[in-house]
């Protein structure tokens, strides 16, 4: 690229053409700030609060929108700036509802820090429009919608649109009336909207925030008579730290485990260990979904199968392409597999009565929350999963308890269904499915290792939106036999609107796949709406690094090698594809009675 030569606050600097003046100010150590600016998203400069001083320019410019160019003299603090700068920030506040003290956000809104770092004591300006008595949208189990707080700079609408196509948020009116609704300002539980929570990792106030279980959670811990377990989802390990202190991408499970003891759980067990049996499960029924499909001729066999883990992506494909829905896999997501083994074969283990057990799940996701009120989710006979708290609701609950997180000694998951495999642990990142899915079929076909360095199967890793892969079955052993010179194609799509790209193809017929992972976050659960803020691409891949270093570490590194999976077949759901497993870990099982 071209350089240029310009200065910013006197100090010149040689930077490649096209750069915004916000990005050539951080290359330098200048620090201008923003509001509706993003990394994940286009620009926009909707807020101004970034506005700069261009000399020989009338106006001030909006530093995000505004690229370099040749011989630009920049102010970023004179007079000036810093005062227009106080001036909309005191604007912002004087249509907000800045009772920070009762706001969910407090200590981590963007404009609670504006506010304090211009020191806006008081304001200048009085309210133009008397406040509006919004009113809050509580309806959805996932997010709470709470447009007194908004400051319509439309960080959720874009989030919406460009990372998830969805759309579900838009901007409506104009002027002083202009606000941030959905289709006919309906409640976001009856638009369509897949909780993904997006929209609340960008949400920059407390305008949008994931409906929170803590105090109940409280309460079920300090019943006497309640068993209070918790379980925690592979990619809170590579998040949690950063809510405490750490830096993105620090490893924190022992530290993690040892907190939740010290809150008072009963057990503390691994999500991980149901990822693996979600392994068992899935990899069972693409194999026999193939077969059905490559021997017996099965007209009504759906090919390619896609994953069902990602309850974001499940509500997205119930909306979107419901005549696909046949082409998922039944399997439960690893959390509702976890909550109705909690209550029947945990509960019978510890000779526990299960209507005593409360379950309690920590995920990195707020569509976690409306799939375990979904009404299907009773297959213990109980409500599988009781609370889902988000990596953010848990850190909350370590600095209520008094924890220094940074001090305390690690702790190991309780055994039983506390044991997993680097297979469970990469769950927690896009591709993370498909490759702990490709080391356990491939090896159950063929006898023999999948045949990538080290069970790295490289072509589904990293952060490209649609990756694929292939991998040809040779001398596979004799049950497998159907198989030989098979070319297992494979796909693997994070966030949604990359999700449709896929699903696109595969309604044109232009792709032709047997097996397609989708997860409804950027990243997939590692980028999740539960996790902490801020995020950024350079930050969600500093934890799939933690994600894979975590998985290379581990003693055991495919789900069938799990022994407490070989264990829980042995005890209790007899095999991979029992009708007891298909009772208590699948949906649609009368559908499934073909296979």
């Amino acid at each position: 690229m071209k350089k240029i030569k310009l200065s910013i606050n006197g100090i010149f600097v040689d930077i490649e053409q096209g750069t915004t003046i916000l990005d050539a100010a951080r290359q330098i150590g200048v620090i201008i700030p923003t509001l509706c600016y993003h990394k994940d998203l286009c620009i926009a400069g909707n807020c101004r609060v970034c506005v700069v001083e261009i000399s020989g320019q009338k106006r001030l410019a909006a530093a995000c929108a505004t690229p370099c160019e040749e011989e630009m003299e920049i102010f970023t603090n004179s007079l000036n700036v810093l005062n227009s700068r106080k001036h909309i920030i005191e604007l912002l506040l004087s249509e907000h509802n800045a009772d920070c003290t009762s706001c969910y956000k407090n200590g981590s809104c963007e404009l609670q820090k504006l506010a304090s770092d211009y020191k806006i004591l008081k304001q200048d300006f009085i309210r133009l429009v008397p406040f509006k008595n919004y009113s809050i949208d509580k309806l959805s189990p996932s997010i709470i919608k709470d447009d007194s707080k908004c400051v319509r700079c439309q960080r959720c609408v874009r989030t919406c649109e460009e990372l998830q196509g969805i759309n579900a948020l838009t901007v409506a009116y104009k002027g002083d009336q202009m606000k941030i609704t959905t289709f006919f300002e309906k409640s976001m539980n009856n638009v369509v909207c897949s909780t993904c929570g997006q929209c609340i990792n960008h949400c920059p106030t407390g305008a949008l925030v994931e409906k929170n279980y803590i105090e109940k959670v409280w309460n079920a811990i300090s019943d006497k008579t309640k068993h209070v377990v918790v379980q925690t989802a592979p990619a809170v390990r590579v998040g949690l730290g950063e809510e405490l202190g750490l830096k993105p991408g620090s490893r924190v499970t022992g530290k993690m485990v040892a907190a939740l003891k010290r809150l008072g759980f009963d057990a503390v067990m691994d999500t991980d260990f149901t990822a693996d049996l979600t392994i068992m499960e899935e990899g069972t029924e693409l194999l026999m979904r193939l077969k059905a499909a490559l021997v017996d001729h099965d007209p009504d066999v759906k090919l390619p199968m896609a994953t069902s883990c990602s309850p974001g992506w499940i509500k997205y494909i119930e909306h979107i392409y419901p005549e696909y829905l046949d082409h998922l896999s039944t399997c439960k997501s690893p959390q509702q597999m976890f909550g109705a083994l909690a209550k029947t074969y945990y509960a019978k283990a510890r000779n526990l009565d299960p209507e005593t057990i409360v379950s309690v799940s920590v995920m990195p996701c707020t569509a976690k929350k409306f799939e375990a009120a979904r009404p299907e989710m009773h297959d213990s006979g109980y409500r599988d999963v009781d609370y889902v708290l988000t990596t953010r609701e848990l850190a909350i609950m370590i600095k209520q308890a008094g924890i220094d997180f940074l001090k305390i000694e690690d702790m190991h998951f309780d055994r039983l269904m506390g044991e997993s495999t680097g297979a469970g642990v990469i769950f927690g990142a896009t591709g993370g499915v498909m490759e702990a899915a490709l080391r356990t079929v491939y090896e159950l076909v063929t006898g023999r290792d999948v045949p990538f360095e080290n069970l790295n199967i490289t072509p589904v890793r990293g952060m490209d939106g649609v990756r694929e892969a292939s991998i040809k079955i040779e001398n596979p052993i004799e049950e497998w036999a159907f198989l030989d010179g098979v070319e297992l194609k494979c796909a693997v799509a994070h966030g949604l609107v990359n999700a449709k790209k896929v699903m696109d193809s595969i309604r044109s017929g232009q792709a032709n796949y047997h097996f397609v992972e989708f997860m409804a976050c950027p990243g997939g659960c590692l980028g999740g709406g539960g996790q902490p803020i801020p995020t950024s691409p350079e930050i969600r891949r500093k934890r799939a690094e933690a994600i894979y270093a975590e998985d290379a570490g581990m003693p055991l590194r495919k789900s069938h090698q799990n022994p407490e999976i070989i264990k829980i077949y042995k005890d209790f759901l007899e095999k991979p594809g029992s009708e007891k497993s298909h009772h208590l870990l699948h949906t649609q099982y009368t559908a499934r009675e073909r296979f």
